[in-house]
């Protein structure tokens, strides 16, 4: 490993979470280095009225940690994402929500991860954090679970995210390799920023020991919220896929996938509302992705 000490920014992009924003920059500023790097902070607020600033500027007034703060006036995710991007600084961008907070070896064990695989960049988990009152069918369907690998395996581009990642900053230095803002309203910014740059010979691993969590407010415990949520990503998926292709994505697969679901839906309420919520929204997620694959798109933007 290197002795020379080397840089990370890692970037935040926010809109109207003061409370989780100020949460997020406490846990970063307790982050280990193991004197094997530095580390700042860039916030972007995507609010044109600036509600992030005093959160940014009572922290700055508290901390000795580095914190630049900026905006992006139009609500737009990926114009976010570059804005952090174009102040970054350093030899490594990391990622995180502004709804996440990370463990304290985040950093230290994302960038050893990538100093041991030689790769281009390292994503970790997202683990679900419940609140007091969390509705137990939310916890139980296991709805916000996402896939995990053993630390070292190289990711394919639909797995990759923004949320937990660090990456090389010179795959920046190609002014291609961009966040499309066209996808900045609807999500999906990120799958296809990853696509490019993978096409373009880059690569990625996992990182299981590189922790965050992502807070699950209480807006986020309806039923309605999920069924909106993969409606909206499965027509967006979809609709890609007929225009673009997708790694990974089946038409063949999608139509199995619908047509067993919807079958099981009735039977799965025997086992509970978490069994039957958990197969509605795959159902939902599946019909989408045919709709959006014949041009239909019900939900576009998001709204969370």
């Amino acid at each position: 490993m290197s002795t020379e000490a080397k840089h990370i920014s890692v970037c935040i992009c926010t809109f109207k979470r003061p409370t989780l924003l100020r949460r997020l920059l406490s846990e970063l500023d307790r982050q280990r280095t193991d004197g094997l790097f530095s580390y700042s902070v860039v916030v972007v607020d995507n609010d044109f009225q600036k509600s992030a600033f005093p959160v940014v500027e009572t922290f700055q007034g508290s901390s000795n940690l580095d914190v630049k703060y900026c905006i992006e006036s139009e609500q737009n995710i990926a114009l976010a994402r570059n804005k952090a991007v174009e102040n970054a600084k350093g030899d490594f961008v990391a990622f995180i929500d502004d709804d996440e907070f990370p463990s304290s070896d985040w950093l230290l064990n994302l960038y050893a991860a990538r100093v041991r695989f030689e790769t281009d960049g390292v994503l970790g988990p997202v683990k679900p954090y419940f609140g007091e009152g969390c509705p137990k069918w939310i916890i139980k369907g296991r709805i916000l679970e996402r896939i995990s690998h053993p630390t070292g395996t190289v990711m394919r581009a639909t797995e990759m995210r923004t949320g937990n990642v660090l990456l090389k900053r010179e795959i920046f230095d190609d002014s291609d390799n961009r966040f499309e803002p066209e996808f900045g309203r609807t999500g999906g910014e990120d799958v296809w920023f990853f696509s490019k740059v993978i096409g373009k010979g880059r690569f990625f691993v996992w990182c299981d020991e590189a922790l965050v969590h992502e807070t699950i407010p209480p807006e986020r415990w309806k039923e309605s919220f999920y069924l909106k949520r993969f409606v909206r990503i499965g027509g967006l998926t979809g609709e890609e896929v007929r225009k673009k292709g997708l790694p990974g994505q089946s038409l063949i697969r999608v139509i199995g996938g619908f047509g067993v679901y919807t079958i099981m839906l009735p039977f799965a309420l025997f086992f509970g509302k978490h069994v039957f919520m958990r197969y509605l929204v795959k159902s939902a997620y599946n019909f989408a992705w045919l709709s959006g694959y014949c041009g239909y798109v019900m939900i576009r933007n998001r709204d969370d």
